[in-house]
C-alpha cells in the first residue's frame, strides 16, 4: 500500500522524471563519447597506413565552394548531419603549397583542373593560386581545365591552363567588377528613426546607406578608382593567358549582343571563336579523352589521377627537414573587442595566438595573414600594441595582406617589419566612425513618449528613447575626430611620413595594393608564399617549415570536427528540421549583417566587405 502511495506521490513523481531524464543523459554522452573514440580510433589507424602513391600520375584538383585564409568553424549541426567543410570553403594556403610542390614533384606529368564546383572569389586570392598555377606551367608541366560553365572567378584560374576545356552547352560569363550597396534614407525618414552619425575622413563612405539614397560623387569618384584598376588587372591577365589582344576582354562584353548573334545563340560557340576556351565538347567526350590520355581507373569509373587533398595529406606526412619554423597566424573577417572564432578577429582571441608564437622557442619568424576589412578601433590598437610586444621579443613580424586590409585592418598591420600586399589586395580606407540611432520620433507616431530626470546632463545621453542633445553630438564626434588622430599618428610614425602626408592619403580613400606601394603604405607586392620566405630571410634561416598558429579546440570542438567527416544517416523529417534550422540561422545573420553596437567607434570599410565577397 506504501508502494501505490508513493507512486501516487506528486513530490515522489516529479523527482522519478528527474532521475529518469538524468539516466537518459547519461546515456547519451556515454554513447556520444563511444562514438568519438571510434572516431579517433579509425583516424589514428589511417593515420598509420602508408599511403603510396603512383610513379607518374596527374594531380586532380577541384576547388570547391569559396577561397579562403581561414576555414569557419563546423557548426553542430551540419557536423551532426554530415556536411562535409571542405565542399563550401578551400583554403588557398592547402590549395598553393599543392600546386607549388607538384611543380618539383617528378612524379607528376600534368594538373588537371576541375572548376565545376568553386563559387566566386575575390582576386587577390585568384591572383595567389593563379601564381602558383604560372609557376607550374614555367617548369613544362601541362594544365588542363574543364567546366560546364565558367564564372569570372573560374575562368581567371582556367586562363592559366594550356587546354581549357567547355560543355557544348556552357557559357563563360565575364561580367566586370561592381560595388553596389542599399541606401536607406528614404525608409528612415519614414520610419521616424534618427541616425546620428560621426566619422572622421570625407571618403569614409561606410555610413552613408544612412544618410543619403544614392552614392556621393566623392564616394563614386574614389570606388570607381579602385575598382577599375582591379578590372584591368583581371584583363589584363587573362589577355596575356590566353594571347588576346589588349582590349579584347572589354571589347566582348560591350558587343556581347552581337557576338552572340553571329554564334547563332551559341554562348559555348561564341566563347570558342573569341579565343576564350579550345575545345567545346560533352561531358561524355571530354571523359573519354581524359581516359585516352591518363588510362582508366576502373574504381573511381574515371580518368585516373591523384586526387590534391590525398597529395598533400601525403605531402604532409613526411618528416620535417629541422626545428625551425615561420609561424603563420590568419586574421580573417571582422575585427571584434573580447573573445570572438574563427573567421573573426577577436582583440582577446588574437593576443593569445600572437603570445603562443612569441613563447613557442621553435619559431624564428612570423607572418600575419591578414584578411579583413577592419572593425573595431580599439580592438585594432590592442591587438597593434601587442604585434610590436612580438617584434620587441626579437621574432620578426612580417604582414601579408589577403584580399582586403583595410581600415582596422591595416591599423593592426603598422607595427610589422614589413608589410607585403598583393596588387588587387584593397587597403587604406583610414577613416573611423561611429553611428547612434535614436527612436523618439518613431516612438512619438505610436503614440509613445519617453520623460523624466536625472543627476547629470548626460544621465540620458545614450537613451535611444530620448532625442541626442549638442553638448552629446560634441563629445561623439570629438571622440571620433581624436580617434582618427591617433589613427593618422600611429600610421605616420610607422611608415616614416608626416601626419599631414598621411591625412592627403587618408580621409577613408581605399587604395589597391599596387597604388598603396606607390604611395608608401605597402613595402612589397608579393603572395603569401614570397612572405614566407622574406621572413626566413629576415631569421637567417636556411632550413624551415610553416607551421600555422590556431586557437586549441575544445574536446567537443575535437569531436565535432571529427563527427563532421562522418556521414550519419538521419531520418526525413530529422533532416527536414536540420534545414529548417539552417535557414533561420542565415535569415537571423542577414539581419545582423552591419553588426554595429551603438557608442562604438570604427575603423571599417564596408565597401571593401561587399567587394571582396563578390
Amino acid at each position: 500500500m506504501s508502494d501505490t502511495h508513493s507512486s501516487r506521490n506528486p513530490v515522489a513523481r516529479f523527482f522519478s522524471f528527474i532521475w529518469r531524464g538524468l539516466t537518459c543523459l547519461r546515456r547519451a554522452l556515454a554513447n556520444l563519447i563511444f562514438l568519438a573514440i571510434i572516431v579517433a580510433i579509425i583516424v589514428a589507424i589511417s593515420q598509420r597506413e602508408a599511403d603510396i602513391l603512383p610513379d607518374n600520375f596527374a594531380l586532380y584538383i577541384a576547388p570547391s565552394g569559396f577561397l579562403v585564409d581561414e576555414r569557419q568553424p563546423v557548426a553542430p549541426l551540419a557536423a551532426l548531419n554530415g556536411s562535409d567543410p571542405y565542399e563550401s570553403e578551400t583554403l588557398v594556403s592547402d590549395l598553393v603549397q599543392a600546386i607549388t610542390n607538384a611543380r618539383t614533384d617528378e612524379r607528376i606529368t600534368h594538373l588537371v583542373l576541375d572548376l565545376n564546383y568553386l563559387a566566386s572569389s575575390g582576386i587577390s586570392k585568384l591572383y595567389e593560386v593563379g601564381q602558383a598555377l604560372q609557376s607550374f606551367k614555367d617548369s613544362g608541366k601541362e594544365i588542363i581545365a574543364y567546366s560546364d560553365h565558367y564564372n569570372q572567378a573560374q575562368y581567371y584560374l582556367a586562363s592559366h591552363a594550356n587546354t581549357i576545356y567547355l560543355h557544348d552547352m556552357g557559357h563563360v560569363m565575364l561580367m566586370g567588377y561592381g560595388s553596389y550597396r542599399s541606401y536607406f534614407k528614404e525608409a528612415i525618414d519614414k520610419l521616424g528613426i534618427n541616425f546620428h552619425i560621426f566619422r572622421a575622413g570625407k571618403f569614409k563612405d561606410a555610413v552613408e546607406p544612412f544618410m543619403r539614397n544614392d552614392m556621393s560623387d566623392a564616394s563614386r569618384q574614389h570606388n570607381r578608382q579602385w575598382i577599375n584598376q582591379l578590372w584591368n588587372l583581371y584583363t589584363s591577365r587573362v589577355e596575356t593567358q590566353r594571347s588576346l589582344p589588349v582590349g579584347a576582354i572589354d571589347n566582348l562584353i560591350e558587343h556581347i549582343q552581337q557576338r552572340l548573334e553571329v554564334a547563332a545563340g551559341d554562348p559555348a560557340q561564341m566563347a570558342l571563336t573569341a579565343g576564350l576556351v579550345d575545345h567545346v565538347h560533352s561531358r561524355q567526350h571530354l571523359r573519354a579523352e581524359l581516359i585516352d590520355q591518363f588510362g582508366y581507373d576502373r574504381q573511381a569509373d574515371s580518368f585516373k589521377a591523384v586526387n590534391w587533398y590525398r597529395y598533400l595529406d601525403h605531402q604532409h606526412s613526411l618528416p620535417l627537414p629541422g626545428k625551425s619554423y615561420v609561424g603563420v597566424i590568419n586574421a580573417s573577417g571582422t575585427i571584434y573587442d573580447g573573445e570572438q572564432p574563427p573567421g573573426t578577429v577577436g582583440s582577446d582571441s588574437f593576443i593569445n595566438l600572437l603570445r603562443q608564437a612569441r613563447d613557442d622557442g621553435d619559431i624564428k619568424a612570423l607572418v600575419i595573414r591578414i584578411d579583413s576589412p577592419g572593425g573595431s578601433a580599439f580592438a585594432s590598437e590592442v591587438i597593434r600594441a601587442e604585434i610590436q610586444a612580438v617584434r620587441d621579443s626579437g621574432i620578426p613580424v612580417l604582414i601579408s595582406m589577403g584580399g582586403v586590409a583595410a581600415s582596422g585592418g591595416y591599423w593592426m598591420a603598422t607595427s610589422a617589419d614589413e608589410i607585403w600586399a598583393l596588387p588587387s589586395t584593397i587597403t587604406g580606407s583610414i577613416g573611423v566612425f561611429s553611428v547612434i540611432p535614436t527612436l523618439d520620433q518613431s516612438l512619438d507616431k505610436l503614440g509613445i513618449h519617453t520623460d523624466g530626470i536625472g543627476s547629470t546632463s548626460l544621465a540620458g545621453a545614450m537613451n535611444p528613447a530620448l532625442p541626442m542633445d549638442k553638448q552629446t553630438a560634441f563629445i561623439m564626434q570629438s571622440s571620433v575626430d581624436g580617434i582618427y588622430r591617433r589613427f593618422i599618428n600611429t600610421v605616420a610614425e610607422a611608415r616614416g611620413l608626416s601626419a599631414e602626408q598621411v591625412d592627403q592619403i587618408g580621409q577613408g580613400r581605399v587604395w589597391s595594393g599596387a597604388k598603396a606601394l606607390e604611395i608608401g603604405l605597402v613595402d612589397k607586392l608579393g603572395t603569401l608564399t614570397d612572405t614566407l620566405e622574406a621572413a626566413a630571410a629576415y631569421a637567417k634561416l636556411e632550413q624551415w617549415e610553416v607551421k600555422t598558429i590556431e586557437q586549441p579546440l575544445t574536446p567537443f570542438e575535437q569531436f565535432m570536427q571529427q563527427l563532421s567527416s562522418v556521414s550519419i544517416p538521419l531520418p526525413e523529417s530529422a533532416e527536414r528540421a536540420l534545414s529548417s534550422l539552417a535557414q533561420l540561422d542565415s535569415a537571423t545573420s542577414i539581419g545582423a549583417a552591419l553588426q554595429l553596437e551603438p557608442n562604438r567607434v570604427y575603423a571599417q570599410c564596408l565597401d571593401c566587405t561587399v567587394w571582396s565577397e563578390q
